[in-house]
């Protein structure tokens, strides 16, 4: 759905870049951060909803998503529950998935930070979930995380600064804004490096008398 250069761009720009570019919407909770700061995602949204404390559609998804989805799973505010370790991680890698956004707990984080897929939750937990065989499915539909509602296939951006949700059709305008802001910011900074004041550039008053 989107192409490697629009994926490439989104990474470099950055979450909180393209947050501004786009109008300031998309934002998901600010808790929501990399089990590695250095990790950093970008895919097409593969969205899945499971009930408080049960895993079973996570590892189902896994086999339904395509390589480079993001798994963005909603946990219908069960936060306190560790839905994604080391086994998980594993098949996701073996299936090329392109990383997990989840509004809930993960576990076996050293071995989750080393690995080569990006995660993205809400917090680290230790309790177990369980598996609701009788659970109907719950994936490819909207989803609500925070005040932004997810939908199969919006661009998802993801890195130490946060996550960033995106709708497909406004991604090329967004990462345009994008570039032009990081230009804009550029200049900026030389200016200030070369003596001016933050307060002048933007016009904020306060000028010396």
């Amino acid at each position: 759905m989107f192409s490697r250069d629009q994926l490439d761009q989104a990474m470099k720009l950055g979450a909180a870049t393209l947050h501004e570019a786009a109008g300031r919407i998309g934002a998901l909770p600010s808790a929501i951060k990399p089990v590695s700061p250095a990790m950093q995602l970008a895919g097409p949204a593969f969205t899945v909803l499971v009930p408080a404390f049960d895993n079973l559609w996570i590892h189902r998804a896994l086999y339904r998503a395509k390589p480079g989805d993001i798994l963005v799973v909603g946990t219908s505010d069960g936060i306190e529950a560790g839905y994604w370790g080391d086994v998980l991680n594993a098949a996701a890698e073996q299936r090329g998935l392109g990383g997990l956004v989840i509004d809930g707990g993960v576990r076996d984080t050293a071995g989750l930070a080393q690995a080569s897929f990006p995660v993205f939750s809400n917090g680290v937990c230790i309790r177990g979930t369980v598996k609701g065989f009788d659970v109907p499915p719950t994936i490819g539909q909207p989803l609500a995380i925070g005040n932004v509602v997810v939908h199969q296939g919006d661009l998802v951006v993801g890195d130490r600064d946060g996550v960033l949700v995106l709708p497909g059709a406004k991604v090329d305008a967004v990462i345009a804004a994008g570039l032009r802001r990081e230009c804009d910011e550029a200049e900026k900074i030389a200016r200030i490096r070369a003596g001016e004041r933050t307060l002048d550039l933007y016009g904020f008053g306060e000028k010396d008398k």
